[in-house]
């Protein structure tokens, strides 16, 4: 049974209500332009955990052929796997607040300065792929098959995703033991009391335990201490990557440039100047925004719609396509969230790359499908997708214009 199957439409109904939730409020905790950011980088990041799949089952698979262990996946020792994963995930969580080669890894989910559902689905492209290479392999050596670890961790993240919620306050006796949204904003705080606390998943226990638990008093601040300051998925995902490259590279001592990627968070090579200002609360946060291109919105609205059925064909693993072929469409899939962040920005290579991508994916689509033999080059998926593709081709030329605007990018200060 693949869990991720029924795991997804949860994931949109949950999104979805929430949306219409803050539409009739109008209370502004889906700003436009993060939330695209969040379901492009989400979008981007399944054609990824495409190749974390591959890499789980074949390696994994070779461990539990070595283990002198088996363990039955049956009801009492599936919930033993989830509590197992859970208490692994917050020292693997841990972990990525403390070194710097892990925060890198995981740095991208909490970039966004919001808190919402899509910020759920903002996922670092290679968080899971650390996950699965350093910590979850011991459950396959204990005795779980690949599959059943792959599984859990599935519904583990199910379990974490409700947390994103800013709507769940408090919840009374449920907080002694279960991880809230609550305890979950305290996490993605960069208040200075808030920094690395609550790493929990699912039960709020570990952190209790392990001395990392603090509770919400102060109005959170979400975000990192270094915003990234753009909506494009590929620069948020290797911002602290590309940081710690920069810092390799220009430190004077060969020793330095080595050791960089393992030390703790805020350590500089010797000779470079120390890190600025750690955390900083409401009255002192300035949000990114950027003026949009004229209609963006109302053709971006449009592209996710049409880019979550390509995302279905390129990760549905029960139709026939070849690995060759899912990797074309995931080149397609990100120059499209690449395309979305330089809309988002008005930049002014936006409106060319989104017609040449929008080609791209619509050659690639229907050649996918020929191959695969889903359908034919004369058939009616041919003709919706020209129609597609020519909508796109013909907005973008004539629709899309940059804002009559000098500066591209601006700050907003939040309230006090």
């Amino acid at each position: 049974m693949n869990v991720y199957a029924f795991i997804i439409p949860i994931v949109v109904l949950l999104l979805l209500a929430e949306i219409i939730v803050t539409w009739r409020l109008q209370n502004g905790k889906y700003p436009f332009q993060d939330t695209v950011t969040n379901l492009g980088t989400g979008i981007a990041n399944q054609c990824v955990n495409l190749a974390v799949a591959f890499f789980v089952y074949k390696w994994y698979g070779f461990i539990y052929d070595l283990t002198p262990f088996s363990i039955e996946l049956t009801w009492w020792s599936g919930i033993l796997l989830l509590l197992l994963q859970d208490f692994i995930f917050y020292w693997f969580h841990r972990l990525g607040h403390t070194i710097n080669i892990f925060w890198a890894a995981h740095m991208p989910h909490h970039s966004s300065e919001e808190m919402n559902l899509s910020v759920g689905i903002r996922a670092s492209f290679t968080q899971r792929l650390f996950q699965f290479m350093f910590f979850d392999w011991a459950l396959v050596f204990i005795g779980y098959t690949p599959e059943a670890v792959y599984s859990i961790a599935g519904i583990h993240l199910l379990l974490a995703y409700w947390h994103h919620t800013a709507y769940i306050k408090k919840l009374g006796w449920f907080e002694k033991l279960f991880v809230t949204p609550s305890h979950h904003r305290v996490h993605h705080g960069v208040n200075p009391q808030y920094l690395d606390k609550n790493f929990s998943e699912f039960l709020i226990v570990w952190d209790k335990w392990f001395g990392s638990f603090e509770p919400e008093e102060e109005e959170v601040c979400y975000g990192v201490t270094h915003p990234p300051r753009t909506w494009n998925p590929i620069s948020i995902n290797f911002q602290f990557w590309k940081q710690l490259w920069d810092d390799a590279v220009a430190a004077p001592y060969f020793w330095d440039k080595i050791r960089i990627w393992f030390m703790p968070l805020g350590w500089r090579p010797r000779g470079l100047k120390p890190y600025g200002k750690g955390g900083y609360n409401k009255s002192q946060q300035v949000k990114f925004q950027s003026k949009p291109m004229i209609n963006a919105n109302t053709y971006l609205i449009v592209q996710v719609t049409l880019s979550m059925i390509v995302l279905f064909i390129t990760v549905n693993l029960q139709w026939p396509i070849i690995a060759n072929h899912r990797i074309l469409l995931s080149i397609g899939i990100f120059l499209t969230v690449i395309s979305w962040g330089g809309i988002l920005e008005a930049k002014k290579w936006a409106v060319a790359l989104e017609i040449v991508r929008s080609l791209f994916v619509g050659v690639a689509l229907v050649f996918v499908l020929h191959q695969s033999a889903l359908s034919h080059y004369t058939g009616w998926s041919t003709i919706a997708i020209s129609l597609a593709v020519a909508f796109n081709v013909f907005f973008s030329t004539f629709l899309l214009r940059k804002p009559i605007v000098e500066d591209e990018t601006i700050s907003v200060k939040t309230a006090a």
